[in-house]
């Protein structure tokens, strides 16, 4: 019976020890980042609820807001549509109407007349301006991409000084530049042909600054990969690079297209079979008030193909971007 109570007090004394030994290890511990941790996902769970349970009330503005924005941004879209069947006395009505009233296709007519008795067919004017808007926009595309493609994945000498100077060109616009492009090109004999209106939309800096942003965001991983099962630079570029700098792509499309189309080029062309569209819509609404129904037709048919060119590439871009992205 001793020997049993001393044994329950040696028990005794090791249990105190061993509690002493975790009070003192618990001392230790600080317990200060377990509490801002607790507390930060008490804040986030409660912002997140705040996104996710929006109020009806709020919906509703915001609905309100982008459908007024839409209608105040389609509205000088259908004017234009509106105006090119307009009869005369409509088109000169103040305050205007936005939608025609007495619908005619004269306007039309007077045009089929007027590129008639012109002495360049429209024909010619609309081959000249598609021309030049598709070299001019794939030649940009391809030359600034190939350029943009070794900046952006390797340590090419000098690469600072080069997009210093690129950026640096981005601040001065097209009127600052006009006369050193004109004396360059003339230097090399190219006024008074296509490529005096090309040439400086392929070397434009800003396919080059946009293309090299987006390809730094392609893993090296997958290029050394295409190296190691035998893939040249080029099939790299154009089979890895490319697809997936898509978005960018698309975005030089549009933005050269739109520039290209509308491109006058009387600065640089000044022989009558090489001019573009949009000079001979210059030239009818140069002739008067009796031309603006002409004019309204004519605004309407430069106006289709960029719209078509926009909802063609504005889908695909989209597309790109929410299933060809890397994270």
């Amino acid at each position: 019976m001793p020997e049993q109570v001393k044994l329950t007090t040696e028990e005794e004394k090791n249990l105190t020890r061993k509690q002493k030994r975790n009070e003192r290890k618990s001392k230790m511990i600080d317990s200060r980042p377990f509490a801002e941790i607790a507390s930060f996902k008490i804040t986030y769970k409660s912002k997140q609820k705040k996104r996710i349970n929006r109020s009806k009330t709020g919906d509703a503005l915001l609905f309100i807001f982008l459908a007024l924005s839409g209608f105040l941004s389609i509205l000088p879209l259908v004017l234009i549509f509106s105006n090119a069947f307009k009869p005369l006395d409509e088109i000169f009505l103040y305050p205007p109407n936005f939608i025609v009233q007495h619908p005619t296709l004269d306007n039309f007519r007077d045009l089929g007349v007027v590129l008639g008795t012109s002495l360049v067919p429209f024909s010619r004017y609309f081959f000249n301006t598609i021309l030049v808007t598709v070299v001019g926009t794939v030649g940009h595309l391809i030359i600034s991409s190939m350029c943009a493609y070794p900046l952006a994945k390797y340590k090419v000498p000098g690469s600072g000084i080069i997009m210093g100077l690129v950026t640096y060109s981005l601040m001065f616009p097209s009127s600052v530049t006009g006369i050193p492009n004109y004396m360059i090109l003339n230097w090399f004999g190219l006024i008074d042909t296509y490529w005096a209106i090309i040439l400086p939309v392929i070397a434009s800096s800003l396919g080059l600054y946009l293309m090299k942003q987006f390809m730094i965001t392609v893993p090296m991983s997958l290029i050394e990969s295409a190296k190691i099962d035998g893939a040249g630079e080029f099939k790299i570029y154009w089979k890895i690079v490319m697809p997936l700098v898509k978005p960018a792509s698309i975005t030089l499309i549009i933005l050269n297209f739109r520039a290209l189309w509308a491109a006058d080029g009387s600065t640089y062309i000044y022989r009558e079979d090489y001019k573009m569209l949009s000079y001979a819509l210059n030239q009818i609404a140069s002739a008067g008030p009796a031309r603006q129904g002409t004019l309204a037709a004519v605004a309407m048919i430069m106006i289709i193909v960029p719209i078509v060119m926009f909802i063609i590439s504005q889908s695909n871009m989209i597309d790109t971007m929410a299933h060809s992205g890397m994270k």
